[in-house]
Formats: C-alpha cells, sequence, structure tokens
C-alpha cells in the first residue's frame, strides 16, 4: 500500500514510517520540511495521490488556545479535502483518552475538532485515542516545579510507551476502517505524582515530588480518571520499569 504519514519526522511518526516500511509498504514521511504542509495546503495533492491510507500524527507548534484550535482545524479540512479528491480508502488519526471529558481545556477541545472534522468528512477512519506518553513525564515534572519542589495531584495516569504507541498506530493503519474510536494504554496505573516521583529517583534527581489535592492536566482541572480509559483498551507491553531502564541505557 501507499501510505502517507502526517508528522513522520515526529517521535511516533519516525516509529511508525519504520514500522510500515519494514513490511514492505511504500511510506510517504510527510512534514513542511518536506514540501508537504496540511496548514498551507502546499503539496497535498500530489502526496495524497494513489494512496491508501493516510496517517495523521502533527501536533500544534502552539498551544496556545486561538492557535491550536486554529491549527487542527485549518489542518483537518485542508489534509480531509485533499483525501477525498484523492479518493483516499482510509484515515487514521492519533487523538487523547478522555479529549471529550475536558473540554475545558483548549488544547482538548482543539482535538475534539478535529475528531469531529474527521467523522464528517465521508473518509473512512480510525481515531485513535491514547494516554499519555512515557517519554512526557520529565515535561509534566516540568511544568509543576516550583523551586525544588514538583506540586502534583492524586489523577489517575496510565502511560504508554512511544514504541507501543507507534505499533498500535501500525496495526490499526493496515487494518481496515472502524469508523469510530479505539482506545490504547500502556499496562501500569498510576498516581500521576507517584509516576513522576519514581522517574526522578530514578534519574537521580534531587527535585521533591509533593502530592496536592489539585488535579489538573495543561492548566485545567480534570475529573481525577480522566487521562485513563473508562472502558475497553488495548494495552502496551512495555512497563514504566522496562522503558526506564532503557531511557538510562540510551542515556
Amino acid at each position: 500500500m501507499k501510505i502517507l504519514v502526517i508528522g513522520g519526522s515526529g517521535l511516533i511518526g519516525t516509529k511508525v514510517v519504520a514500522l510500515l516500511r519494514q513490511k514492505g509498504h511504500q511510506v510517504i514521511a510527510a512534514s513542511p520540511s518536506t514540501g508537504i504542509n496540511t496548514i498551507t495546503g502546499e503539496g497535498l495533492a500530489e502526496a495524497t495521490k494513489d494512496t491508501d491510507v493516510v496517517i495523521d500524527l502533527a501536533n500544534s507548534p502552539s498551544f496556545e488556545d486561538n492557535a491550536v484550535m486554529e491549527f487542527f482545524q485549518t489542518a483537518g479540512r485542508n489534509l480531509l479535502g485533499a483525501e477525498i479528491s484523492a479518493g483516499v480508502k482510509h484515515h487514521v488519526a492519533l487523538s487523547i483518552v478522555g479529549v471529550d471529558i475536558m473540554q475545558n481545556i483548549g488544547y482538548m477541545r482543539a482535538k475534539m475538532a478535529q475528531e469531529d472534522i474527521i467523522r464528517q468528512s465521508g473518509v473512512p477512519y480510525t481515531i485513535i485515542r491514547s494516554t499519555q506518553f512515557l517519554e512526557f513525564i520529565g515535561g509534566i515534572a516540568n511544568q509543576a516545579t516550583k523551586g525544588n519542589e514538583v506540586h502534583l495531584s492524586d489523577v489517575k495516569f496510565q502511560p504508554i510507551a512511544s514504541d507501543d504507541v507507534a505499533a498500535f498506530v501500525a496495526k490499526y493503519a493496515l487494518a481496515a476502517p472502524t469508523n469510530g474510536i479505539v482506545e490504547i494504554a500502556g499496562p501500569e496505573r498510576f498516581d500521576m505524582y507517584d509516576v513522576a516521583a519514581r522517574y526522578l529517583k530514578y534519574i537521580n534527581d534531587p527535585r521533591t515530588v509533593v502530592p496536592n489535592d489539585q488535579p489538573a492536566y495543561y492548566g485545567g482541572a480534570v475529573p481525577r480518571t480522566a487521562l485513563v480509559p473508562a472502558g475497553h483498551a488495548e494495552l502496551g507491553t512495555i512497563s514504566f520499569g522496562k522503558w526506564l531502564s532503557t531511557q538510562l541505557q540510551q542515556a
């Protein structure tokens, strides 16, 4: 198959591209640097020509409310418009577990708008909602740092390794469209403050994690179970400990 991967040079995209090429598919890793731009529309008509599957893994360069909404709406409409013209058979997009119950947060509103554009396009689709990536635990801790303390709540957290995410994305891209939502998550569930504390301890970071009772994410209050699957989800195989040991080996 010919498969176009939007965001093909990112954390998940590079892994998805490699997996699909290993399986013998013709894969285009698309990004503005390769002349394919979902915001301007540049290169989309040519890139989607004779394409079987489009995988959208792109993320907004800005998380400011208006900017992120503009990004996902513009990119979604341009990309799906090109897919309709080209007769693409399957659109796969990566979204977020709990996005529909965190609509008080600008980024989540924008991701929901992206999902709505996909559903309304008429292109057969699969939306993959994922929990947060293990690779972002350090960034979450940094955002919550005040002085030498990291202030995080007991929001339930089920992070997934990017290798597992990529494997699921490749799997669903090669399957028939679900015309619905599937959820993926890591194999273990934690309190957010606890997994951050374990991470910092493993990397010998001297900061202290201070639990609080203010469940928040991306700057907005969220239900304590918003970030974990409410029902069935496919679980990755890479545990927190296994992922951490791999990170330390690569460091």
